[in-house]
């Protein structure tokens, strides 16, 4: 496979070879950095912690005062060009907050809805005016935003909305006629990006609408599952009149608008999960020390050890494939702005570039989540099932992030549409590297070679994954062709395999960073979680990919991809019991996540 070199772009980490040095790790966060983190983790637990049921019963004005301190700290301004009232900080100092912020239960949902998918439309598709007009009252907290996108008929499928848009017959309206429904902070909002059809077009628009334009109704706030204390409500638009400025970039161009709004707001859903997850074993760890049964702590058991354990491995791995894929959007801006583009366009091009792994992100993260949600009450024993105690209110949470910003059945589809598009297009060589694993079957195995360099099984591992990967979506796209869309069981397979191959390179990638930076040395608990996830996801991997063969195939090609896959998720007798109790026991002595 080719070296990978600054011209990455998404999907390639499946036919090449990945640098350390290309990828951003936590451990690198600089002083300002830590600062940021510092106060927003100070926020959280000084101003959201105590009140979580005050929260949660949506206290008349709680939440928007809780907004108004945020703002008043500055969270809202971190991206925001500094003409525009912000600080203009870099991607990930933007995702940084909103990974700290994530342990904030019910405000980290206001919050992003604020600050991302209600604030990030204007920034990056406003013209000038509008960005003067509200980007500066959005970052000072005067006005909170929000996203009107789903309708009842319309979810998933978002361009199939039935809110109309006409224009008023001296040109100087458009008047709005629709409904949306679970809007965040729809109840307390007072700009809002809507989208809806004008006259017949086949595709949506987007346009800004202020609450004060009237013809704007407010359902009653919705009883749901989880996020108690964020607001969410039905909201529905009576002959609105919209000004004709006030459309949001061109006529037509609102599906393009809210698909890319979708892949910034996956990558920072991923940013609050992996927050949320971090202060979930946190307190799993603690509780697991004070509790006592049998004489002593109860982690002090194999059982609790290989919880906490796996936990801390979950959430490590999903840490790692945040910010991996966070410099990579960097470096791709970069590129973007050298060429000439403006910095908002490079921006969407860049998220555009990598809207695969923001689909990746979204999916793994917050099933981390739930395992280390459900896990967390399982530690917790009877206390974890009593509202008394903290993870009633984290299990229940941290359910609505496999439906946010897509569900993650539509994520994992994505994944690999994008993928074997952009391989249709030209964009992506997988045709060449299927086509040369395909032969590779018909041969010989090569003999081990003599790489002893530190981690050079688990390179090897991981080479071999995405040739089970290539394998498995070359044959799949040339039998099946057009009626692979419609397979949709043979595409998740296919999904969560490359989902594994991303997460384990991620977590290698940042192994052997780290290992650069400062040695070998105090690095034995991240190495261990490299390892037991590596193996662990050999094993996934081949389960996945014989369920995808076995659905397509048949006779002598069917035998000969289970035998390439046999070959290709192969891995070396490994104690994973022993190297969770190795990481367990730094977490126990800690008393907090520490990785």
């Amino acid at each position: 496979m080719e070296n990978l070199n600054k011209t990455v772009t998404g999907g390639q980490f499946l036919i090449s070879e990945s640098n350390a040095a290309d990828i951003f790790i936590p451990e690198e966060y600089n002083e300002e950095q830590k600062l940021i983190a510092d106060s927003c983790n100070d926020f959280v637990r000084r101003e959201i912690i105590p009140i979580l049921d005050r929260i949660d019963n949506q206290e008349e004005g709680l939440m928007v005062s809780l907004l108004d301190k945020a703002a008043e700290l500055g969270f809202f301004g971190i991206p925001v060009a500094a003409e525009y009232g912000g600080f203009d900080m870099n991607y990930i100092t933007s995702l940084l907050a909103t990974e700290y912020i994530g342990a904030s239960h019910s405000f980290a949902v206001a919050f992003a809805a604020n600050t991302g998918i209600g604030m990030t439309p204007i920034m990056y598709y406003g013209n000038d005016e509008q960005k003067k007009k509200y980007l500066p009252k959005l970052v000072s907290g005067e006005w909170k935003a929000c996203y009107c996108l789903t309708e009842p008929g319309s979810g998933s499928d978002a361009n199939s909305g039935r809110t109309k848009a006409v224009l008023s017959d001296d040109g100087k309206y458009y008047v709005l006629k629709g409904q949306k429904m679970w809007i965040t902070n729809g109840g307390f909002a007072d700009v809002m990006i809507v989208f809806a059809k004008i006259d017949d077009d086949a595709t949506l628009s987007a346009f800004i609408i202020e609450k004060s334009f009237g013809g704007v109704q407010l359902m009653p706030e919705e009883h749901k599952m989880g996020i108690k204390g964020s607001s969410t409500v039905q909201i529905f638009f009576n002959d609105c009149k919209v000004p004709v400025e006030n459309l949001l970039s061109e006529r037509q161009q609102g599906f393009k608008i809210a698909l890319n709004i979708l892949n910034l707001g996956r990558v920072k859903l991923a940013a609050a999960t992996i927050g949320a997850g971090k202060a979930t074993i946190s307190n799993s760890v603690k509780y697991a020390n004070e509790r006592h049964q049998f004489g002593k702590s109860i982690s002090q058991f194999g059982a609790i050890k290989y919880k906490l354990a796996e936990q801390a491995i979950r959430v490590f791995a999903g840490e790692s494939a945040l910010y991996r894929t966070a410099n990579y959007i960097e470096q791709a801006l970069g590129l973007h702005i050298k060429s000439g583009k403006a910095k908002s366009e490079a921006i969407l091009k860049a998220f555009e570039q990598f809207a695969p792994e923001a689909s990746i992100l979204k999916v793994y993260s917050s099933e981390a989540l739930n395992y280390v949600a459900d896990e967390g009450v399982q530690i917790y024993g009877g206390m974890g099932y009593s509202a008394e105690a903290p993870m009633d209110r984290t299990y229940r949470d941290s359910r609505i992030n496999r439906i946010f910003e897509g569900t993650n059945e539509i994520n994992r589809m994505v994944i690999v549409d994008m993928i074997l598009k952009r391989a249709m297009k030209g964009e992506l060589n997988l045709m060449g590297p299927a086509l040369k694993i395909q032969s590779e079957l018909m041969s010989v195995p090569a003999m081990d070679s003599s790489d002893d360099s530190l981690f050079a099984q688990e390179r090897k591992y991981i080479a071999n994954f995405k040739k089970s990967v290539l394998m498995i979506a070359g044959t799949a796209a040339q039998r099946l062709m057009n009626k692979l869309a419609d397979e949709q069981e043979i595409l998740m397979n296919i999904a969560d395999m490359i989902i594994d191959v991303f997460v384990s390179e991620s977590v290698l990638l940042r192994l052997e960073k780290l290992v650069s930076l400062n040695g070998e040395n105090g690095n034995s608990e991240r190495t261990a979680m490299m390892r037991v996830f590596v193996n662990d996801a050999a094993d996934r991997i081949n389960k996945n990919g014989k369920e995808a063969i076995n659905a397509f195939a048949g006779g002598d090609e069917q035998k000969m991809l289970l035998l390439g896959l046999k070959r290709f998720t192969k891995t070396e007798p490994f104690n994973a019991k022993e190297a969770r109790r190795h990481i367990a026991d730094k977490l126990i002595e800690k008393n907090v996540y520490c990785f």
